[in-house]
């Protein structure tokens, strides 16, 4: 995060039809990514700190100005016109029968500013969003990268104190969105206000999320460094959310040796401490190294070897990896290029894999 002070605060409660909506979080300058599957809450959070929905109870509140947006308790409640927060919808929201000249400018209409400060700031506006020769365009003339350009010139024309993005690359065709991920990093970085963006997708939320927040059924399972997250998940449920596949409970052998019940009982040897609380452990199908029967050799009789015997692997090939699955359950990712399609040579006679890349997980799986 840019720097650690807290710009918004929020506590949420909303009995849904599901479950129950309870969550608490905070953002400072730098992108808090909410990180969740479909229906867990994640678009009603950013609704009700927007003011488009009403929570049962709660608080939020901009720290830097000291302006609560809600507070239950008090009974505070500014409609979404007072919040000075700007919504980014899933579809960008433009009005199709508007120009893209005309949609930056009903931006600025809950300003109390003349004509002239609203041309001037429309103008200024499409040159810092590169539209420059589009302004005469209607949203169905124009690409997903201008009409997103356009959504963002039109929020950010009234300076939000809060910027909320809502799955900004769902409607976008997969080509697409690396680049859309570029420019729209390259706006967050510049961006002085709290910014919120919630995903179902953990490549959007490592790449541009500061801080990251994983969701589910409307609670919170972890909240941290999006780094740290990633790195240490600490349960089973956040393990797959951050795109652990291999996870596996354990049978604790030693204070750092377990077996792997759901890998046909393999032995594997910790970096960490096992702890009574430890249920289950995983490995990232990256994480694997691959052995020669020679190179597999030198590791006999250590400790630490973590040897896994390569045996009827079921081998699918993808674009730009092998998707290999060994017959104890465990995938691994090989990566390859696109002209190689022959997968002869590529299935080593053991696999290895570092204690230190071990994950420790809590919780069910």
């Amino acid at each position: 995060m840019k720097n650690e002070q807290i710009l918004l605060e929020a506590e949420i409660k909303k009995k849904l039809k599901e479950f129950d909506l309870d969550l608490s979080f905070s953002s400072g300058r730098g992108c808090l990514g909410i990180l969740g599957p479909s229906g867990c809450g994640k678009s009603m959070t950013l609704k009700s700190v927007a003011g488009i929905i009403t929570p049962d109870a709660g608080r939020i509140r901009l720290l830097e100005k000291q302006r609560v947006l809600y507070d239950s308790s008090q009974k505070i409640n500014l409609r979404p016109q007072e919040r000075r927060v700007g919504y980014l919808f899933q579809n960008y929201a433009l009005f199709p029968n508007m120009t893209v000249e005309e949609n930056i400018m009903t931006g600025l209409k809950s300003l109390k500013k003349d004509g002239l400060f609203r041309k001037n700031r429309t103008a200024e506006m499409i040159e810092r969003f590169r539209l420059t020769g589009l302004e005469k365009r209607y949203p169905g003339q124009l690409s997903g990268g201008q009409q997103q350009r356009v959504a963002l010139a039109r929020i950010l024309a009234y300076e939000p104190e809060v910027l909320l993005l809502d799955e900004p690359f769902s409607a976008m065709d997969t080509y697409l969105r690396e680049g859309l991920r570029l420019e729209l990093a390259s706006v967050l970085n510049s961006y002085e206000g709290a910014s919120v963006m919630v995903t179902h997708d953990r490549d959007e939320a490592y790449q541009l999320c500061d801080h990251l927040l994983l969701m589910s059924r409307g609670k919170v399972l972890a909240a941290g460094r999006t780094r740290d997250i990633f790195q240490n998940p600490v349960t089973c449920q956040a393990a797959r959310l951050t795109g652990c596949k291999n996870i596996s409970r354990i049978e604790r052998l030693g204070s750092r040796r377990v077996k792997a019940l759901d890998w046909n009982g393999l032995e594997l040897v910790t970096e960490q401490a096992v702890t009574d609380d430890i249920t289950s452990v995983g490995i990232r199908a990256h994480d694997f190294e691959a052995l020669s029967e020679g190179e597999a050799s030198r590791f006999a009789g250590r400790e630490e070897a973590n040897l896994i015997p390569v045996q009827n692997p079921r081998i699918s090939e993808m674009p730009f990896e092998w998707y290999i699955t060994l017959d104890n359950g465990l995938w691994w990712k090989k990566e390859k290029n696109i002209h190689t399609h022959d997968a002869a040579g590529i299935i080593p006679a053991w696999l290895r894999v570092e204690p230190s890349e071990i994950l420790l997980l809590k919780g069910e799986l």
